[in-house]
C-alpha cells in the first residue's frame, strides 16, 4: 500500500470510531481534524466534502465487518459450521470491537437514514441488502449439507437472525445487560433446533 493509501487508511479507521460514537450524521472534517490533530485543509485532501467522507468512512466500516466475521466464517465448513462462525463472529463486533467504540456503525445508521434519502443511505441499503443475502445462502448451505429441515425459508430465517442482532446490540450497548450475548447465542440455538430435522417415529410392521 502506497504512503497516501495508508494515511487515508489510518484517517478513515479513525473516522469509523469517531462515528460510531456520535453517527454519521454527527462525522464531519472539523470534529476529525480536532479527533487526528490536524488542520481541515489537510483533511480537505483526502475529502472532499462531508457527504463524501461520510461515504468512505461507512465503506470503511463495511470493509471491517467483511474482514472481522464474513471472511473468517467463510473459512469454516459449510452448513451449521459456518452459520454458528458467522453469528459467533458477529457478536464479538457487537461486544468488544476496538475499531467502533460506540458500537455498530452500521446499525446505528439505519436508524439515522432509515428515512434520509441519499447517497450514504444508498450506500447503507445495498450493505444491508449483501449482508441478508449472505447469511440466506449460509442456510440454504445449512440446508443442502442436510443440518437444517429443507422446508426451511431461508429468508425468514435470516429474518430472525438479524432481529437476535438487533436485540443483542439493544440490550448491550444501551442496558448494558451482561446477560445479552448469552441470551443471544441461546436464541440461536433454538433456532436451529426449530428448523432442525425431525425424524419420525419409526412404525412397527404390522403382524
Amino acid at each position: 500500500m502506497r504512503k497516501g493509501e495508508q494515511t487515508r487508511t489510518l484517517i478513515l479507521n479513525e473516522a469509523v470510531a469517531l462515528a460510531s460514537q456520535v453517527g454519521l450524521e454527527g462525522l464531519s472534517i472539523g470534529s476529525l481534524a480536532d479527533r487526528l490533530d490536524m488542520s481541515k485543509s489537510g483533511l480537505f485532501a483526502h475529502f472532499g466534502s462531508k457527504e463524501d467522507l461520510q461515504i468512505r468512512t461507512l465503506k470503511r466500516a463495511q470493509e471491517l465487518f467483511l474482514e472481522q466475521v464474513i471472511s473468517p466464517a467463510l473459512e469454516q465448513p459449510q452448513g451449521l459450521p459456518r452459520l454458528r462462525t458467522l453469528f459467533s463472529n458477529w457478536l464479538v463486533w457487537l461486544e468488544s470491537n476496538d475499531d467502533l467504540p460506540g458500537g455498530c456503525l452500521m446499525l446505528a445508521a439505519s436508524a439515522e437514514y432509515d428515512d434520509r434519502p441519499g447517497a450514504v443511505r444508498d450506500l447503507l441499503v445495498a450493505g444491508q441488502r449483501e449482508l441478508r443475502g449472505a447469511i440466506a445462502k449460509a442456510i440454504r448451505l445449512a440446508i443442502d449439507e442436510g443440518h437444517l429441515n429443507p422446508q426451511t425459508d431461508p429468508w425468514q430465517l435470516t429474518f430472525e437472525l438479524f432481529g437476535i442482532v438487533l436485540a443483542t446490540h439493544h440490550d448491550l450497548r444501551l442496558l448494558a445487560d451482561a446477560r445479552a450475548l448469552e441470551r443471544a447465542s441461546d436464541a440461536l440455538e433454538r433456532l436451529i433446533d426449530a428448523h432442525s430435522w425431525v425424524l419420525e417415529p419409526s412404525v412397527p410392521a404390522a403382524g
